[in-house]
């Protein structure tokens, strides 16, 4: 299988029914400032280079952002954030994440835990288990990965359970944290950030200054 293969089956996919029925729920009322737009309204693949060496796992994509436009951390205020940084540190070619065709190239690959938007942001541990199959199989394309950055706990912990699934972890060794760095026992090496939401950065909790410090440490591993 390849990412195209991959993709095709994650946009398909009907696994979950509460997860089906809120993204096609949102699809069809749509926020005001949306209404002209056809939402996507499907399970939503990650994106990027296939031949990564730097991969940025989030959470799940946002209900007017990934659920919206069909590419998760796009045309939403964390995608605004996030590419910003990326784009400050040379890692993106635009500072903006705003639709599949606006241009985008990342030097990397993003993707999330979760392919549908969930309720509240709060995916269910069965619906994360029903998601882990397609997130283990972009991490096997990715023959070239060096470095993830999980933005968020739950982004950090796929990572972890990924890794755990063939060597020996174990996920209390492992403290969630933003600038956390750890070398796993697969050779990767896991960075942790607090997630760009507008609720994390509005309180500065995380700033520009921050992320992008991170992005040069990474920067660096992968270069």
């Amino acid at each position: 299988m390849n990412l195209i293969e991959l993709e095709k089956e994650i946009k398909e996919c009907i696994k979950c029914d509460r997860l089906v029925e809120f993204r096609e729920k949102i699809a069809n009322e749509k926020r005001k400032s949306y209404l002209d737009w056809d939402y996507w309204g499907k399970g939503v693949p990650g994106y990027g280079n296939e031949n990564a060496r730097f991969l940025i796992l989030g959470l799940a994509p946002a209900a007017h952002g990934g659920n919206r436009t069909g590419r998760v951390f796009t045309g939403d205020k964390s995608a605004e954030f996030l590419f910003r940084c990326l784009h400050y540190v040379g890692l993106a070619n635009q500072a903006n994440s705003d639709h599949r065709n606006d241009g985008l190239i990342f030097d990397g690959y993003i993707t999330a835990a979760v392919k549908c938007v969930p309720p509240g942001d709060k995916p269910t541990a069965e619906e994360k288990d029903n998601c882990e199959p397609y997130l283990i199989r972009e991490f096997d394309l990715q023959t070239q990965l060096r470095v993830v950055l999980g933005l968020g706990k739950i982004g950090f912990d796929a990572c972890l359970k990924f890794v755990r699934k063939t060597y020996p972890l174990k996920m209390k060794d492992y403290k969630f944290g933003h600038g956390v760095k750890y070398t796993l026992p697969n050779g990767l090496i896991l960075f942790g950030s607090f997630h760009p939401s507008p609720r994390n950065v509005n309180t500065g909790r995380l700033n520009f200054d921050m992320m992008v410090e991170l992005l040069e440490i990474i920067k660096s591993e992968i270069n």
